[in-house]
């Protein structure tokens, strides 16, 4: 009989699970054999197959709620952990769409294949597998996904993205210090898609790391274009965003150096802008990574710091040079006074490191004063400027007006 405690104890007769009984868990054999059975009415259970230690049992009923598909006998005492339908799905949920669907239409068609070898017997009131199937791709967005992550290939392919830049701004004294690079994507059909949908589906996908390599090349050869327009070449910085799956790429650190040589500046003039979850999902990797990039003389910020894990253990631990104060925190300023007290810790905690802090989604004068009030060095949001391609942005400082953002 199941239970629900991770690691479970069979002695040699006991029946694990029973063909036809709902199965809330699957179990990895530690120790022990088992067997597995078919049972049918007209005949004696028939043996299909063994099990021993390092395989796994049950599988199938965790992934949908049909019934279990064979009777498991333990041969040998045997000693299990229990991985029950809860957790699965909770796992599968956070999963790729594709992996979702894939490994469910797996599932359906070895139970339908099953069904027709008559190794369970007819069952007529069972669906066909193409019904199945289509249900299982009505109920997530995995057609979308795909689609967009296809389509998202063929912009990098063909030129069709764009970065537009967002100018960061020295609370001061009002002057541009830099840009942050925003990847854009206008479809030829479907027009302005959002970021906050294409860039999920790529960095699952794994094509965010050609977007990201021909972002930094680009944005590195922006900023020359830009300082020489301007007239005062090295004085500002790119700050472009990367993922998990860029650091996990190999070579990218020398990606970086070839992207800044080609792109006519020095190294200082690089910010790579990080989340806090890739930092405790790749941590040795990260750290080593960083560290070569701070070598190079590349600056490292935290993007959205307070939102996610935000550990004072990894400002220690990792190179980190800058934090980016999240947007939701700015906009609460004047709302709520926590926000405000978490903003005059953040700002407090990277003056004592030696840490630059730049606040996101500044949207008023007054946000603006008050965060200068409480020390903070830079900023950026709509107050200051939106995000604008090149031409827009070389147009837009020309005539800058540094004394009206800080009168």
């Amino acid at each position: 009989m199941e239970g629900s405690k991770a690691q479970r104890d069979f002695k040699a007769g006991d029946i694990i699970m029973r063909q036809g009984d709902k199965g809330d868990y699957a179990y990895i054999i530690e120790e022990g054999l088992v067997e597995i059975l078919i049972e049918r009415p007209d005949s004696a259970p028939q043996q299909v197959g063994t099990r021993g230690a390092g395989t796994i049992i049950g599988e199938m009923a965790i992934v949908d709620d049909a019934p279990r598909t064979a009777t498991v006998k333990a041969l040998e005492d045997c000693k299990m952990l229990a991985i029950s339908r809860d957790d699965f799905s909770q796992r599968l949920k956070s999963s790729d769409p594709v992996i979702q669907m894939i490994s469910q239409v797996i599932l359906t068609r070895y139970r339908d294949t099953l069904t027709r070898v008559e190794i369970l017997g007819s069952s007529g009131n069972h669906p066909p597998a193409e019904a199945i199937e289509r249900g299982y791709a009505a109920q997530s967005d995995v057609v979308e996904s795909v689609k967009i992550a296809n389509e998202f290939k063929t912009a990098i392919e063909n030129g069709d993205l764009e970065l537009h830049y967002q100018p960061i701004v020295d609370l001061s004294n009002g002057r541009v210090k830099g840009f942050e690079a925003l990847m854009r994507w206008t479809h030829a059909t479907e027009g302005f898609i959002s970021p906050g949908i294409f860039i999920p589906i790529a960095e699952k996908s794994g094509i965010i790391v050609e977007a990201s390599k021909w972002a930094v090349k680009e944005a590195c050869a922006a900023l020359n274009r830009i300082e020489t327009a301007l007239g005062n070449t090295g004085e500002m910085y790119m700050s472009v965003n990367f993922s998990s799956h860029d650091f996990a790429t190999h070579g990218f650190v020398d990606g970086l150096k070839g992207a800044i040589k080609n792109g006519g500046i020095r190294p200082e003039q690089l910010i790579l802008e990080i989340t806090e979850r890739l930092l405790i999902q790749q941590p040795d990797n990260a750290k080593e990574t960083l560290q070569k990039c701070r070598e190079q003389g590349i600056g490292i910020a935290i993007d959205d710091f307070g939102t996610g894990y935000s550990s004072l253990s990894y400002l220690y631990y990792f190179p980190i040079n800058i934090l980016k104060v999240d947007q939701s925190f700015v906009r609460s300023l004047f709302l709520d006074d926590k926000s405000l007290e978490l903003v005059k810790s953040i700002i407090g905690l990277g003056k004592n490191m030696d840490l630059r802090i730049i606040a996101e989604g500044v949207e008023n004068r007054e946000e603006a004063h008050l965060l200068t009030e409480i020390g903070c060095d830079t900023a950026q949001g709509y107050y200051f400027a939106r995000p604008m391609p090149e031409d827009q942005v070389i147009e837009t400082l020309s005539s800058w007006k540094a004394d009206k953002l800080t009168a």
